[in-house]
């Protein structure tokens, strides 16, 4: 029996949660080290991440549903933090959530792996599917929430649509991001986007 597998069976939680953050961690490393050997998602079973990691294939689902919902948690070990957002105004919140997504920018632009698996993943509906449910879009809604606050403060007309109105502002960093891979992404970038497009959404002056 691996370290791993022994701290595992120390520990008596309930099904479905982490009990020891060093087996979580051995599983994750486990498929990461597939990748960086070249082992296309498609191919990297939970049987073979348990074999790689030293562990149980039990031990794996009793954190994980499946492999999509680990793939999606190895991803989000592998991206920035999410940043907190300050709260005291619409525009500083917009530039923070901006700036999370040219991090991510920077750090799949550096990362082969993360390159590669994000443009596998798009071939892997389910993959795709768990990613957008637990990670996009909980992060567009915070986004809509901060338009609506923006809204209610005075700060955006109030004739837009909020989810329009969030295409307008991410767009053009995931254009940067992704996109066009040799575009600059300055430490400036957020904020120069924010203002452009704050510039023609502010309520018209009486």
């Amino acid at each position: 029996m691996s370290l791993a597998e022994s701290q595992d069976r120390q520990e008596g939680s309930p099904r479905g949660r982490p009990r020891s953050e060093a087996v979580e961690r051995s599983i994750i490393e486990g498929v990461m080290k597939l990748l960086e050997e070249g082992v296309p998602l498609g191919e990297v079973s939970i049987e073979r991440v348990a074999r790689t990691a030293g562990v149980g294939k039990a031990t794996i689902y009793r954190r994980w549903s499946g492999k999509e919902a680990l793939f999606v948690d190895v991803l989000r070990s592998a991206e920035p933090q999410d940043l907190e957002l300050p709260g005291t105004s619409m525009r500083e919140d917009l530039i923070v959530i901006l700036e999370q997504l040219r991090q991510r920018g920077l750090v799949t632009r550096s990362s082969v792996i993360l390159h590669n698996v994000y443009a596998q993943m798009k071939s892997s509906p389910k993959v795709w599917d768990a990613y957008h449910a637990t990670v996009v879009e909980p992060r567009r809604l915070i986004a809509f929430e901060v338009l609506r606050r923006g809204q209610r403060n005075g700060e955006l007309r109030e004739d837009i649509d909020i989810e329009l109105l969030n295409d307008m502002f991410v767009g053009p960093m995931l254009v940067r991001a992704l996109l066009r891979p040799q575009a600059e992404l300055p430490e400036d970038l957020a904020e120069r986007i924010v203002d452009a497009v704050l510039e023609g959404l502010r309520p018209a002056k009486s």
